[in-house]
């Protein structure tokens, strides 16, 4: 039996946090769906396809990861995928107490999905996708915390 995880995010842009999530995910599942949630109320930097493109580029070939949206209901994606994880990132205790309402409800309205919490790398507990995109604003160096596909997006992208 394939052990399917999602790895769900906004992921406006993708960062190293990211990228070491990815990889480590790896290790718990046979395939991983990193997901970008598509979020009409949230104004992102990036597109969902640039989004989507720029996960491709950090991550590389990689046959056990794929990448796609979803809309609704984090469960119902889950569902519709035969995904019996969720993996998500605790960076500091204050995103616990939110994750943790999140898996209980994921558990609620899907008891077949289990959510796994992992701390990213030491060098990385500070780093978010608006941190990133704050430095990035302001012309400051991303290079060690994105994929230079990435830093480069950023730069073209606050040229304007």
């Amino acid at each position: 039996m394939t052990r399917i995880a999602l790895y769900p995010g906004s992921f406006d842009p993708p960062t190293r946090g990211h990228e070491d999530l990815i990889r480590r995910s790896l290790a718990l599942c046979d395939h991983l769906i990193v997901a970008v949630a598509i979020n009409s109320s949230k104004q992102p930097l990036f597109t969902v396809e640039e989004r989507l493109d720029l996960l491709r580029r950090t991550v590389g070939v990689d046959g056990r990861v794929t990448f796609e949206t979803f809309d609704g209901l984090l469960v119902d994606f889950a569902r519709a995928r035969g995904a019996t994880m969720v993996v998500r990132g605790l960076r500091a205790v204050s995103d616990f107490d939110y994750e943790f309402q999140m898996a209980l409800m994921n558990r609620q309205l899907n008891q077949n999905v289990e959510t796994v919490f992992l701390v990213p790398a030491v060098d990385l507990t500070y780093l978010s996708s608006s941190l990133v995109r704050e430095v990035a604003r302001y012309g400051g160096d991303v290079s060690s915390i994105v994929h230079p596909d990435v830093e480069a997006a950023l730069v073209r992208r606050f040229a304007r």
